[in-house]
């Protein structure tokens, strides 16, 4: 039995990257043996075990063959005599087909080391084509080493197995992992960008491949192109450490661009409830976790609306308050700004943008929440009569605290 330290342990300590998990090829051993030595199965598909003490993950070397469409469609060999570098030839790119030895040489039959330094994501064989998680995978990798390209070879072959209907058979649920897993890169944009290229995006999110091309007024859009602006909006998000559900909604904030009307272009009247429409497709399609799809639905409907608190009335504001839920959540009303924020600084030239409103609103909202609703309603004969006198009580608490129009306020 031999044991290889393999995949992204290898790569990231080549790289000087931290490395977070440790995953191990075992050849020349059976899972009886492998049992008989303390090690845990866990593997459903494929014979993998936990180390008895150090819980790594340890996996016998195995070769698979293609049985069907997706990426499930795979018939799965491990085999005493299966060779590390048959184990190595499944894998999807070259610098995750590098192996290490317990005295810590290389062992690189696919030239890892070299695209490594050469800075390439490049397809390790042909059996690439067999898995279509691989595209999602390519293109995520480019989000997190954004100085790597994609080889011209790679990308190629990437865009026939889109052609031939492989990225079809993909189920939503590891669809929705991986890109949340981009999402949460150092330039989630390039993850966009690899899928646009190979044409997998207008297969995936046919409802943001859209928005490229879709004009937008300069002057309040330097960018023009809605697409661009989206990628920068999410990139702002990733540069300001913002959450999942915070960049997905950044992702998502503008879907219903896509489909205004040519000719009221580049003006986009009503886009926020198409935006809705559209987003209500998308979450249900990937099965989108909830707190993601909620916070999402909030922006698309309400991120224009935030930008003309500064001329609303203090009863208008308290209104806004409410439709975004923001006295019950305000937590997710944060998020909710952060969004917001990105969406506003995700334009050319805007990118240093003073946002005033925003946190003069979660004072308001602190302020809001203060007021007693219990001790009001005990003085009050009927529902109705609560909810005036409570929202009659709330916006005096803001006018005694603030100057309204706010713009007045913050210059």
């Amino acid at each position: 039995m031999r044991i290889y330290t393999v995949g992204g342990a290898v790569r990231d300590r080549l790289l000087g990257l931290p490395v977070k998990d440790r995953d191990h090829v075992v050849v020349g051993s059976t899972p009886e043996a492998m049992v008989q030595l303390g090690y845990r199965p866990v593997g459903k598909d494929f014979p993998v075990f936990l180390h008895p003490v150090t819980h790594e993950e340890y996996a016998l070397a195995r070769t698979e063959r293609k049985t069907g469409k997706g990426y499930k469609g795979f018939q799965v060999h491990a085999d005493p005599e299966v060779t590390l570098e048959q184990d190595l030839a499944r894998r999807d790119l070259t610098i995750n087909a590098i192996a290490e030895d317990e005295h810590g040489n290389l062992i690189d039959p696919y030239h890892g080391v070299a695209d490594l330094h050469a800075k390439v994501l490049r397809h390790v064989s042909p059996a690439f084509s067999e898995d279509p998680v691989r595209i999602l995978r390519v293109a995520r990798f480019a989000a997190r080493f954004v100085e790597f390209s994609v080889a011209d070879e790679t990308m190629t072959l990437m865009r026939h197995m889109v052609e031939d209907g492989e990225v079809d058979a993909l189920v939503p649920e590891r669809v929705w992992q991986e890109l949340a897993k981009g999402l949460m890169e150092q330039r989630p944009s390039r993850m966009f960008e690899v899928l646009r290229a190979c044409g997998a995006l207008k297969r995936l999110l046919p409802e943001l491949d859209r928005l490229f091309g879709v004009p937008q007024t300069a002057k309040y859009h330097p960018e023009i192109d809605t697409g661009v602006h989206v990628m920068l909006v999410i990139d702002y998000a990733a540069r300001a450490g913002f959450s999942l559900p915070v960049r997905f909604a950044a992702l998502t904030h503008d879907l219903g661009k896509g489909t205004t009307p040519a000719h009221i272009l580049p003006r986009h009247i009503g886009h926020e409830e198409r935006s809705v429409e559209l987003l209500q497709s998308l979450v249900k399609r990937l099965r989108v976790p909830n707190d993601c799809k909620d916070l999402a639905l909030l922006v698309a409907k309400h991120h224009g609306k935030v930008h003309q608190v500064g001329e609303m009335r203090a009863a208008t504001v308290l209104r806004f308050l409410q439709e975004t839920d923001a006295l019950r959540q305000p937590g997710r009303f944060r998020d909710f700004l952060s969004a917001c924020e990105a969406d506003a600084r995700g334009r050319t030239g805007f990118e240093q943008q003073a946002l005033p409103l925003f946190p003069l609103l979660l004072e308001i909202l602190q302020l809001v929440r203060t007021v007693d609703a219990g001790a009001i309603a005990r003085e009050q004969s009927s529902p109705d009569a609560i909810k005036e006198a409570v929202f009659s009580a709330r916006v005096a608490a803001m006018e005694a605290a603030y100057r309204f129009p706010l713009k007045e306020a913050v210059g």
